[in-house]
């Protein structure tokens, strides 16, 4: 086997069953660190299993549901459903927690971490040939399918936080978009200009030096425990140059929270002199 047929045969790798059963333990787990998840399991299993399935196949049902498609597809696919859920029922009801810090293990996470990167790829270039067949060459639904479909379980989140009875809609990822939504959405946009020619590089090229960087990059963020995503000093140079953000959020937050306490300040001296007005009223009358 030569050097240049890496990428070619890389890009014929089956996803099921390894690559998919890592992309579920990791979503599971990902779950189950949420505050409350592991109570909700204890109160409600239903709706536990009901979060897991959208952790792992949120992509598939809003892709569906963006194509007027039923979104229960995904249900169809029996032997993914049972596998998904075997690893739910593993991760929150396993005796002693065993399989959950088993893959707890960092080489067993990271290992399971880079493998879900992988099927990444293969969702987003799976939506936006799904996407093509629907509307042919339609971009923007390419783009807008693919970034669905890699990045569904992101992007529908405070869907399966109601689901736990939980409303936080200050996480939404249009407000504040995670590191994985972000690339995902980079990816959606790579790949239809691969796909509608016009960038000048092979699919296997393509999808094998996006999965690299997936996965090289996911590694580094965990192993140095970084939330700070690599493209922070482009997004800020081009925030700046094209819509004139100076101010970082932390620091609005922080003049919010002084005008605010000055605001307050205001509020309580004036009740104060108002009171001593009135006192000095009522002395007169007496």
């Amino acid at each position: 086997m030569e050097l240049w047929q890496v990428p070619l045969l890389f890009s014929r790798l089956p996803m099921f069953p390894f690559f998919d059963l890592a992309h579920y333990v990791a979503s599971v787990m990902a779950l189950k660190e949420q505050r409350g998840a592991v109570e909700v399991s204890v109160r409600s299993p239903v709706a536990c299993w009901f979060s897991a399935m959208l952790y792992c196949f949120g992509g598939s049902v809003l892709s569906s549901l963006m194509l007027a498609e039923p979104p229960v597809a995904f249900l169809a696919k029996g032997t993914n459903i049972l596998l998904a859920s075997t690893v739910w029922y593993l991760i929150f009801y396993c005796p002693q927690d065993i399989f959950y810090q088993c893959f707890a293990f960092l080489p067993l996470r990271l290992l399971v971490a880079g493998m879900k990167e992988v099927t990444r790829t293969w969702k987003i270039t799976a939506g936006i040939a799904h996407a093509d067949s629907h509307f042919k060459d339609a971009w923007l639904v390419m783009v807008a399918v693919g970034w669905a479909r890699g990045a569904g379980g992101g992007l529908i989140s405070n869907f399966e936080q109601l689901v736990r009875g939980v409303w936080k809609p200050e996480t939404n990822e249009l407000l504040k978009m995670s590191y994985p939504v972000k690339v995902t959405l980079i990816g959606a946009v790579l790949f239809t200009l691969q796909h509608s020619q016009y960038l000048p590089i092979a699919r296997h090229n393509l999808m094998f030096l996006y999965t690299v960087f997936l996965v090289v990059s996911k590694v580094t963020m965990m192993l140095t425990r970084s939330a700070t995503s690599p493209f922070a000093p482009f997004e800020a140079a081009l925030g700046h140059m094209f819509f004139g953000l100076q101010k970082t959020p932390s620091k609005v937050k922080g003049e919010g929270a002084a005008s605010s306490n000055g605001s307050s300040v205001c509020d309580q001296s004036s009740e104060q002199h108002c009171d001593g007005v009135k006192k000095r009223q009522t002395k007169k009358t007496e």
